[in-house]
C-alpha cells in the first residue's frame, strides 16, 4: 500500500510517499520511503499547490496510485471532526497562516481520505509503533525547536481532550536571576517563551546551533526543561519522555536535562532518584528527524482502516 505523508511545519513542510509491506499496512515492519522532498513554509495556497504537485508527479514517475494521505501539522489546529474547521490552522503566531485550511484543500486536490493530527502527536505515534516508544502505553514526546510542542500517549492512546495539549505554553518557575522577558507573542515567559529555539536566538544573540556546547545557554535550557519535565513527570505519569527537534536532539542535552531532573524531583519519585532509571527517562527519538514523517503515516494507516 502506498501512503502519502505530510509534516506539516513552520519553516517547511517534509513530504514523503511511504509503502507498507501489507495492503493494510498492519505490520511490524516500518514502511520505506519511495520519495521525499522538502518544502519551505510560504503562504498556505503556494505551500498547499506544492505539496500537491510532489505527490502527483511522484505517482506519475513511480507509476503507482496513493491510498491515503496522513498530515502532522503545526498548530495550534481544530481536531474535531465535527467541526465546520476541521483540519484548519487555529491560532497561530505564523504571519499569514491562522485559519489556514490544511487538510481537506489537500485531500480534494489529491483525491484521497486524509488523517489529521498535531506534528507532535504524529511524532509520538511514530516513535510508540517504531521507536523508543515502541511497548509502551504511557509516554511523551516533546518537540524543542522553531517552537515547543508535546503529545502524550496514555493507555496507549493519544490524548486530545476537547483539543490537544500544549505543553509548550505551560508555565515555569523563572531560574533565579533570567531576566529575559520572554519570545512567545501569546504568554511572554511559558516554556516555549523562554526555551524554544528562538527564545535563545534572543537571549544570546545567536542561533543555537552556533552556541558551543560550553556555553552557560545549555545549562539554563537543560534547567527550564527540566522543570516542565518534572511538571509532566508528576501529571502524567510517562514511562519515557522523548525528546526531538532541532534543538532537542543536539548531543549531551537530553542527558544534561536529566542530571537537573532528579534535582527538580527531589527524591520523591524513588524510581527516578536512581541515576541509572533516569538515564533511559530523557531520551533522543529513535526514528530521528523521521519521527514526525512516519508518524503521519501512522495517522493513515490507523485512522483511515482499508
Amino acid at each position: 500500500m502506498k501512503i502519502a505523508a505530510i509534516e506539516a511545519g513552520g519553516t517547511k513542510f517534509i513530504c514523503a510517499v511511504l509503502e507498507t509491506a501489507g495492503d493494510s499496512g498492519a505490520t511490524d515492519a516500518a514502511p520505506r520511503i519511495l520519495a521525499r522532498a522538502s518544502i519551505p513554509t510560504g503562504s498556505p495556497s503556494t505551500t498547499i499547490a506544492a505539496c500537491a504537485e510532489f505527490f502527483r508527479s511522484a505517482c506519475s514517475s513511480g507509476g503507482f496510485r496513493l491510498e491515503r494521505l496522513g498530515i502532522g501539522s503545526f498548530g495550534p489546529v481544530d481536531l474535531d471532526p465535527d467541526s465546520p474547521t476541521w483540519g484548519h490552522i487555529t491560532s497561530t503566531p505564523k504571519p499569514g497562516w491562522r485559519g489556514a485550511d490544511i487538510a481537506p484543500a489537500l485531500g480534494d486536490s489529491l483525491g484521497l481520505p486524509v488523517a489529521f493530527d498535531t506534528d507532535v502527536n504524529a511524532a509520538a505515534l511514530g516513535e510508540g509503533r517504531w521507536g523508543a516508544g515502541r511497548g509502551l502505553s504511557d509516554f511523551a514526546y516533546i518537540t524543542v525547536g522553531t517552537g515547543i510542542g508535546g503529545g502524550a500517549v496514555s493507555g496507549g492512546r493519544i490524548v486530545h481532550g476537547f483539543g490537544h495539549p500544549e505543553i509548550g505554553h505551560i508555565k515555569v518557575g523563572r531560574i533565579a536571576g533570567d531576566d529575559f522577558p520572554g519570545a512567545c507573542p501569546y504568554h511572554a515567559d511559558c516554556l516555549e517563551g523562554l526555551a524554544s529555539g528562538p527564545a535563545i536566538g534572543a537571549r544570546w544573540g545567536k542561533n543555537a546551533a552556533a552556541l558551543p556546547d560550553e556555553h552557560p545557554a545549555w545549562d539554563l535550557e537543560a534547567q527550564y526543561l527540566a522543570r516542565a519535565f518534572a511538571s509532566l513527570t508528576m501529571v502524567l505519569s510517562p514511562e519515557r519522555i522523548i525528546m526531538g527537534g532541532g534543538v532537542g536532539m543536539r548531543p549531551g542535552l537530553a542527558e544534561k536535562i536529566g542530571g537537573f531532573l532528579r534535582g527538580e524531583l527531589a527524591g520523591y519519585i524513588e524510581k527516578l532518584d536512581d541515576p541509572k532509571r533516569l538515564a533511559g527517562y530523557v531520551v533522543r527519538p529513535l526514528l530521528g528527524a523521521d519521527a514526525g514523517i512516519m508518524g503521519a503515516a501512522v495517522l493513515a494507516i490507523e485512522r483511515n482502516p482499508a
